[in-house]
């Protein structure tokens, strides 16, 4: 088994949970984000892994303006994994909460009147998105680490001392 493997799985599996339908806000990036950080010995795969899942994925869905505010948050993600002891439920709903505080944000600042209003008007209707990307969150990031587990017994070569 090739650690490589493993990793353009995860590049396919993200890819394509994005493009097939799914509830808004479902979807492994995070999860992905985050096993990078904490499995992989290569600390850049962290931050490339879930960005080149999201241009691939955005080629087909499409570019928007507030894309960077999304990219940044994937970016302190994989920062939250790299630096996190172990990935727990507080783990995964700290990340939640960072891409719904960075991305709604952008959304305000770009879509929204630019007033206290405007402000709680955009955090406020984000809520039910909120929800949905605990929900995936918790998932994603939970069947990975355990399937990850899963291989690293089967194939003890592939386990990396942290």
């Amino acid at each position: 088994m090739n650690r490589n493997l493993i990793i353009i799985s995860l590049v396919i599996l993200a890819v394509a949970t994005r493009l097939l339908p799914h509830p808004p806000n479902v979807a492994p990036i995070t999860g992905i984000a985050l096993f990078a950080g904490h499995r992989f010995g290569d600390k850049r795969l962290a931050f490339i892994i879930p960005i080149l899942c999201m241009f691939i994925s955005d080629i087909f869905l499409g570019f928007h303006s507030t894309l960077p505010f999304v990219y940044v948050a994937f970016i302190a993600i994989s920062f939250l994994g790299i630096y996190s002891k172990n990935i727990n439920n507080s783990t995964i709903l700290t990340s939640s909460t960072i891409f719904f505080l960075l991305t709604n944000f952008g959304v305000w600042l770009l879509g929204y009147p630019n007033t206290i209003a405007g402000f709680i008007s955009c955090y406020t209707l984000a809520l039910p998105f909120f929800v949905n990307t605990i929900i995936g969150d918790l998932f994603f990031t939970h069947s990975l680490n355990y399937s990850f587990s899963k291989v690293e017994k089967r194939y003890p070569e592939l386990a990396i001392n942290n």
